[in-house]
């Protein structure tokens, strides 16, 4: 059982912003870090891939939804077009080891935290890689998305909407479990340590033994400078410029996830 675990989501392939947190003191003395998705899709994957294979066995791996696309992309339908453009750059930067580590990516890893007990860690949603839950998702939207899962379950971390949150939701309601009353799950949502909204910086989360959001910031006109001269993606940039900075705010970013959450269908 891991005393300290840290836990980094959506790199996005930004190599300044990964270097800056697995630099953390907190980060370099946990048992464990945890990627819950997203890694590679961005203008830096490769050298974001090698980096943190290079760290062994101290890393744990989820695949997130990004880096699934990525993948298919490249071996499903090279040609096929992209909503982002950046897809199918990034795909075609992969090596093969990148391509079959992907694929090897598992949906979930399971494990226990000392604080914690059981924690589940995912992308997106335990059932989904793209499913969206928010901070102010309604009960009914966390039940659903909690169902099946294991009574012994006690904590969720997920990533994917890029914005750091904790909360307590509700598992689906169910008789016998200490005396018939539901436990609520605690909730953990790291935020994006690559293509943050709201606050520039990279987020992340240090688990154990209870639960603390971490924010860490760092240089970011050189970091967008080390990506403009580095990638070779022609929007590197307008891209760096753009998502470093967090130029798209928290209001934003609900704003767009909010209808994906089911609360439009909601009376």
């Amino acid at each position: 059982m891991p005393d300290r675990v840290a836990v980094l989501s959506d790199i996005h392939g930004v190599l300044p912003a990964l270097e800056a947190v697995l630099a953390e003191p907190d980060v370099r003395a946990a048992d464990l870090i945890v990627l819950t998705g997203d890694i590679a899709a961005g203008p830096q994957p490769t050298q974001v891939l090698d980096l943190l294979v290079s760290l062994g066995d101290r890393v744990g791996w989820i695949g997130g939804n990004a880096d699934r696309e990525l993948l298919e992309h490249r071996r499903n339908s090279p040609a096929a077009p992209s909503p982002d453009p950046l897809t199918p750059w990034a795909a075609a930067q992969l090596r093969p080891d990148h391509l079959d580590l992907l694929a090897s990516l598992p949906r979930t890893l399971t494990l226990p935290v000392r604080g914690l007990g059981t924690v589940l860690f995912c992308h997106a949603t335990p059932r989904d890689d793209e499913e969206v839950v928010l901070v102010d998702s309604r009960v009914e939207r966390w039940q659903e998305v909690f169902t099946g899962l294991d009574d012994d379950i006690r904590t969720v971390v997920c990533g994917h909407t890029h914005m750091p949150y904790v909360r307590l939701a509700p598992p689906p309601a169910v008789s016998g479990e200490r005396g018939g009353a539901p436990v609520s799950r605690l909730v953990v949502n790291p935020g994006s340590v690559g293509m943050p909204y709201g606050r520039p910086g990279a987020h992340w989360a240090l688990l154990g033994p209870g639960t603390d959001l971490r924010h860490t910031p760092y240089d970011l006109e050189a970091a967008v400078d080390q990506v403009t001269r580095t990638s070779t993606y022609p929007d590197a940039a307008a891209w760096a410029d753009y998502y470093l900075h967090a130029r798209a705010t928290d209001a934003d970013a609900l704003a767009a996830f909010g209808p994906r959450d089911g609360r439009a269908n909601t009376p």
